[in-house]
């Protein structure tokens, strides 16, 4: 099941930016802002088997959000959608075949210009659903490239995403999962996949500890992911006004 959201305030893009006509009418109010006919794009991806979790709650934040930003949202829910995460050998080869799902979320993340993901921290890694996801759909070719070279071969990121959200939940307090664990999904999510993909706005929030958190303090994270993809939103537009 793909949800495609496209926001209730237009498809307007501005001049050759990426962004909506609202950020930069709220920056530049006195100036007359060229506008192009088209649509600016964003892919949320979640991943938690639970349909009352507190990650469909951030999940649903970010994507009103990004509407209320101009962007058509794509939204992915891979357990409803039972996505399968299993990588055969056969699809590994860059020039592979793929199946028409696969070859739906390949071109969905090659045209993103916005990119959240929301999870679990399961043992420091994303569940394994989303692990999948990233084998078969962040492929070379896709998101990134690699060219041969006398030194070897030298990889190089394809994606053209302008920024890049990751929300995570998790039971550990922050001091533990930075201090004595190292935070490993900080490196997997900003060094291995995104910025090796060529994405090098990303932010990353992680919530915790859901399990003994008030409503009250459920509230406020909502309130923190929201400003958050906001700041990401205008931190790509300030990157492309340099």
């Amino acid at each position: 099941m793909r949800s495609r959201r496209q926001s209730s305030n237009g498809t307007a893009g501005v001049g050759g930016d990426s962004f909506s006509l609202h950020l930069l009418q709220t920056r530049l109010p006195n100036k007359k802002v060229p506008i192009i006919m088209r649509i600016m794009k964003a892919l949320v991806v979640l991943a938690h088997p639970n349909a009352g979790s507190l990650n469909h709650a951030l999940a649903t934040e970010a994507a009103s959000v990004l509407e209320e930003l101009g962007f058509s949202v794509i939204f992915h829910d891979l357990y409803a959608e039972r996505f399968d995460p299993i990588l055969e050998h056969r699809e590994i080869p860059r020039d592979a075949l793929q199946d028409t799902v696969v070859a739906d979320h390949c071109a969905e993340l090659r045209a993103a210009e916005g990119i959240v993901i929301i999870h679990p921290n399961w043992w420091g890694q994303p569940p394994a659903i989303l692990k999948g996801w990233v084998d078969r759909v962040f492929r070379a070719g896709v998101a990134y490239g690699n060219e041969d070279s006398a030194g070897g071969t030298v990889e190089h990121g394809l994606l053209s995403t302008e920024f890049a959200v990751v929300l995570n939940t998790s039971e550990t307090s922050r001091d533990v999962e930075e201090n004595i664990l190292g935070d490993p999904l900080e490196t997997l999510w900003k060094n291995c996949i995104f910025r090796f993909c060529g994405v090098k706005n990303v932010h990353r929030r992680s919530f915790s500890i859901v399990m003994t958190s008030t409503p009250e303090e459920r509230e406020g994270w909502l309130r923190e992911a929201r400003a958050l993809v906001t700041r990401a939103v205008e931190s790509a537009q300030d990157l492309n006004q340099k």
